[in-house]
């Protein structure tokens, strides 16, 4: 009997052998996106993404009036927010993934890309300020602030210059002259734009790069005393700041309240209205043109306004678990350059995000700088999502030893039998005293214990050497 066979089976059957085998890949692909060994990277990623959504659904509910009048359009923000996003995020993934030496490599180019986009401002046609600031470049409709790039690129250069120069430490002129240059010039065009309140959290970001890398603390006590008097007294160059300092020393007098106390007054006020639970999301009164930057310098206000007392407080709370969950990386890392550029990253995000509530509450006068991962304003949220893909990079793998490292390398055969695996030792194990033969899968059981123990073990004793150097270093 003769049998046919339908043209479009035999077609379809190898596609769909080949659609099989790919959705495995797929997926395989996707999970390694997440794989991880350290409780310290899903803490880090799960309250980044968490801030992410609930800076999102606060920047819908605070700009909804404000873009109504301009685009007529109640989204338009929204969406403008929710595209950076979808673009940050992917760009954190994807930074995780890398290896250090990745980052080790751009240290260099980094540092001169970021300059040379921060000398843009200062270009006809191209930089452009706003409220006495000229930090932002514009071409065609695009629009950017690149001192925020600027910072990323800083802590990662400060990272691999204080790791790979040794004698940079010895003496503060070794200082001075390794990282004063385009530490130096980094924060001198920034503050030649007038944007003193980046210039404050990066120099903050310079002296957490350098504590860590292990500085003596008598010669940055002395960089913070000199550098804060020249600060103050550029605050009082200007004839608005100096306006704004005096209000919020002196109080706001009645000539004031319409213009340098109007936004500070109004954000209190808004905090004020929002009681312990708050007026509903949505329900902000302030919104309505009363604030403004309602959705960007100012948003912890709405915040406090429509979420009350408790939202305030689980806001703070999350930047206080981000701030943990850094110093939990910093302690389980045995590479001082990841030590380095996760104290230098949360400094700024973590030190930011109490400036810019510290302005909200009247603590500090207003210094224009906006809540990590929660306010509007797309250059800032993705290089805050690039910074920690780069400190997730880190905490993706628990730190090894120096000697698992180089056997590693070395390779399964320079390693001995013992590290070839089941295939070189054969199905089981002879025991010692008993003489019975194990399974080899609890032998790898217990030797991937006893593996995690000597880590841990060996990660304690860096970090009692590392800490001891800083002491000695400080006590000559």
């Amino acid at each position: 009997m003769t049998t046919t066979r339908n043209p479009g089976t035999r077609d379809s059957t190898p596609a769909a052998g080949r659609a099989a085998r790919r959705a495995p890949t797929v997926v395989v692909g996707v999970k390694r996106i997440f794989a991880a060994e350290t409780g310290s990277y899903f803490a880090l990623l799960g309250t980044t993404l968490f801030l992410v959504v609930f800076g999102l659904v606060m920047v819908l509910s605070s700009s909804s009036v404000e873009s109504h009048l301009e685009s007529n359009s109640f989204f338009a923000s929204f969406l403008r927010q929710g595209s950076f996003a979808l673009v940050g995020i992917p760009f954190m993934l994807v930074a995780s993934r890398m290896p250090m030496t990745f980052w080790k490599r751009w240290a260099w180019p980094a540092i001169f890309v970021g300059i040379g986009l921060q000398l843009l401002v200062f270009v006809p046609g191209i930089g452009w300020g706003y409220g006495g600031n000229r930090n932002w470049i514009k071409i065609g409709n695009f629009s950017a602030q690149p001192s925020e790039a600027l910072k990323l690129a800083v802590v990662v250069w400060l990272a691999y210059v204080l790791t790979t120069k040794r004698g940079a430490l010895d003496s503060w002129k070794n200082l001075i002259f390794t990282v004063g240059p385009f530490a130096g010039l980094a924060l001198g065009l920034v503050l030649l734009g007038q944007d003193l309140g980046t210039v404050v959290v990066m120099g903050l970001i310079v002296f957490a790069c350098l504590f860590f890398a292990g500085a003596k603390l008598r010669w940055l006590l002395t960089a913070a005393v000199i550098l804060g008097s020249f600060g103050i007294v550029f605050a009082y160059s200007g004839e608005s700041r100096t306006e704004r300092i005096n209000a919020w020393i002196n109080g706001c007098t009645t000539e004031q309240y319409e213009t340098f106390c109007w936004q500070p007054t109004h954000g209190t006020w808004a905090l004020a209205s929002g009681g312990v639970f708050g007026a509903g999301l949505g329900n902000s009164k302030a919104k309505w043109s009363w604030l403004p930057e309602a959705d960007n310098d100012y948003i912890f206000a709405i915040v406090g306004e429509e979420l009350g007392l408790i939202g305030a407080i689980v806001v703070l709370l999350l930047f206080v678990v981000l701030a943990i969950t850094f110093v939990r990386i910093i302690r389980t890392s045995t590479d001082p350059f990841a030590r380095i550029v996760t104290a230098g990253v949360g400094i700024w995000v973590v030190g930011q995000a109490f400036i810019n509530i510290a302005v909200v509450l009247g603590v500090l006068p207003v210094l224009g700088v906006p809540l990590p991962l929660i306010s509007a304003g797309g250059t800032s949220l993705i290089a805050v999502l690039l910074a920690i893909g780069v400190v997730l990079s880190f905490a993706r793998e628990p730190a090894r030893p120096l000697d698992a490292q180089d056997s590693s390398e070395q390779g399964p055969a320079a390693q001995g039998p013992s590290a070839q695996g089941p295939a070189a030792q054969g199905p089981t194990t002879r025991g010692r005293s008993t003489g019975r033969s194990r399974p080899a899968a609890v032998v790898r059981e217990q030797t991937a214990r006893e593996r995690a123990q000597a880590a841990q073990a060996e990660r304690a004793a860096q970090r009692e050497q590392s800490n001891q150097r800083i002491k000695d270093r400080n006590k000559r």
